[in-house]
């Protein structure tokens, strides 16, 4: 059973900054029985209903019935599935535990690496048995802060860098083909509670894209994933990229509290040992975010400007569908080209479409599907995004109405 909750001890906030973490988690063990947001697994007849707006508020104990085993590559359904690593080769686990390689790939060293104890993360896996007070001022400042991209003399260099390092670092298209047992409803769940969890900590909008990221390109380089472990590989990834972009990323034991203790330490030290490994500790990735915050040093917006397209390019992080199809600068043009039509009827500037190469026509499939997406925030189930930009420290934009209609439509 895959659990989601944060704690609602929203309270706690203004005082953790000047507080041990030692003592914070030890207040935290406190205030365990206070009433949690709490998630739970809904039937594919749920989810479906759910993604339509239907759906009802998850129960902390629903359960997805085994009734029905799914099938994948014309395989039988059984509880025993075997589980792939699509990297430099490709590893498959018989129900037996013995590893065959394919034919198509070749048992590298990296590949060879994944036994003992990353051999149990994977039979587990298809088994079906910081706080920075800096923060405050400036929360969703990226380590590559603007200060840096502002200098001319290296935003050509950096923006180059970041084109050339989104194609390396892109998840594959359709991977959830390859886990039968998640669907995409699923995945909207976990990443609206990826969000809850990044306000509760009040870690960086970077650390939010980074650990989409590392999610999609875990999942698009495994395979057959339970839906009982989907929780523990999002926390992994959100782990990860806190380690990676925080100064002062939350411990070990509050990652295991976000989860309601559905997991243990051990369990997710072992998932992060496991998870780097798959990504082959490739953890640097451009992200929608990045390139948004250079664009916007290129060429200035307002603040409701400004924290409009950062709206909406978190928005698009809950859909694979479109948005796995678009690369994050593209994204992140659509997303500034939406904010500043909506804020002032302005779209892509020249001094944009200079630095980037990006054309106006270019960027109108991405704006148009963002525009789609911006539309049906409201009525979305999953509101902690909505949520999020509508406090005053992002100017409420959440708030704004979403333009009827776009000029090129």
């Amino acid at each position: 059973m895959m659990n989601f909750g944060t704690n609602a001890h929203c309270s706690s906030h203004a005082s953790k900054e000047n507080i041990p973490l030692s003592s914070k988690i030890d207040s935290l063990q406190v205030q365990r029985a206070r009433q949690r947001t709490a998630f739970g697994v809904l039937s594919e007849n749920e989810l479906c209903g759910r993604s339509l707006g239907q759906g009802s508020q998850l129960s902390k104990h629903s359960s997805i019935s085994d009734s029905s085993q799914l099938a994948f590559h014309g395989q039988p359904s059984s509880s025993s599935y075997e589980v792939y690593v699509e990297e430099a080769c490709e590893v498959v686990l018989a129900a037996s535990g013995q590893e065959v390689v394919s034919d198509s790939y070749y048992l590298d060293a990296k590949a060879a690496a994944l036994q003992n104890e990353d051999l149990r993360v994977l039979l587990e896996l298809s088994s079906s048995s910081s706080l920075d007070a800096s923060m405050q001022s400036e929360p969703n400042e990226s380590l590559m802060s603007e200060e840096v991209l502002c200098v001319s003399k290296y935003a050509e260099d950096i923006h180059l860098h970041l084109r050339e390092s989104e194609m390396k670092s892109r998840p594959r298209l359709g991977y959830l083909e390859k886990h039968p047992e998640i669907t995409n409803g699923m995945r909207v769940i976990l990443v609206d509670w990826l969000v809850e969890v990044v306000q509760e900590y009040r870690l960086r909008s970077e650390t939010l894209h980074l650990a989409v990221n590392y999610l999609d390109r875990f999942l698009s380089y495994t395979a057959y994933v339970k839906r009982g472990k989907l929780q523990l590989v999002g926390t992994a990834a959100l782990m990860i990229a806190a380690k990676f972009e925080e100064i002062f990323p939350p411990e070990l034991n509050e990652f295991v509290y976000t989860t309601d203790s559905t997991y243990t330490k051990k369990q997710l030290v072992r998932m992060e040992h496991f998870f780097l490994k798959v990504l082959s500790f490739k953890m640097a990735a451009p992200t929608t975010n990045q390139f948004l915050r250079l664009f916007m040093s290129i060429h200035s917006v307002c603040a409701n400007t400004e924290n409009l397209a950062l709206y909406v390019a978190e928005l698009s992080l809950l859909e694979i569908d479109p948005f796995l199809q678009y690369t994050p600068s593209i994204v992140a043009a659509g997303a500034y080209s939406l904010a500043a039509y909506t804020v002032n009827k302005s779209l892509w500037p020249d001094s944009l479409h200079a630095f980037t190469g990006y054309t106006t026509a270019e960027i109108v499939p991405c704006m148009t599907d963002l525009h789609h997406l911006y539309i049906s925030a409201e009525s979305r189930p999953q509101q902690a995004i909505r949520e999020k930009y509508k406090s005053s420290k992002y100017s409420r934009v959440s708030l704004i109405a979403a333009p009827a209609a776009l000029p090129f439509v």
